[in-house]
């Protein structure tokens, strides 16, 4: 029996909105602002009345915050979810997403709750690795990693050559700024929105090799 064709999915900005959320709890509950537009992320928060950078530790003790008690907050990109659920007909679809190993069952939950049923594998750093780990696990016909962050498309890249690629960030406030893997080339593609994405990704993944 020939294996079936194989969806690797980030989840923040490819399924869910994050960075508006996070930005909108921050303001809320903590007295930060977060510039989204053009700012590098670790860049891009001030605690109200100061004009200092936060430092990398608190930036990643809020994000963990974030992910701890308000991923309730969290709703879809538009088209994911049907986009997903049509996926699905055609091949596997998994999550790799850069949390922590104890908030794999939260965000399996969370997806799960919004429509999406699907694995979930959680990873920390470049993503590469972990891409190779599955596509090793589930020895698909064809395969096709999403993200929206061009550093884990050049770690894709590099340890599992042959995987399509495609770059897609849903948040417009910064997909226009983020680095893209496409003109960097390590991604095959660039598209971020599912209406246009989807019959890129079926195209993809059952045209001619």
């Amino acid at each position: 029996m020939t294996s079936r064709p194989l969806v690797i999915t980030d989840c923040d900005e490819v399924l869910l909105h994050m960075v508006r959320h996070f930005r909108d709890w921050l303001d809320e509950e903590h007295d930060v602002d977060f510039a989204l537009e053009g700012n590098v992320f670790l860049q891009a928060m001030r605690r109200r009345g100061s004009d200092k950078a936060m430092s990398e530790e608190q930036v990643w003790e809020l994000l963990g915050g974030f992910f701890d008690t308000e991923m309730g907050r969290q709703t879809p990109i538009e088209g994911s979810i049907n986009a997903i659920a049509e996926l699905q007909r055609e091949a596997d679809v998994v999550v790799l997403t850069n949390l922590v190993d104890k908030r794999n069952e939260a965000r399996t939950n969370q997806l799960r709750d919004l429509g999406i049923a699907a694995p979930v594998y959680t990873n920390q750093g470049p993503k590469g690795g972990a891409v190779s780990r599955i596509i090793t696990e589930f020895q698909p016909s064809r395969a096709v990693f999403i993200d929206d962050i061009a550093q884990h498309h050049a770690s894709a890249a590099a340890e599992v050559p042959h995987i399509n690629r495609l770059h897609f960030c849903g948040e417009p406030a910064i997909a226009p700024h983020i680095p893209c893997a496409h003109e960097a080339g390590h991604a095959d593609a660039r598209i971020d929105n599912w209406r246009e994405a989807l019959p890129w990704l079926l195209e993809t993944l059952h045209g001619e090799p």
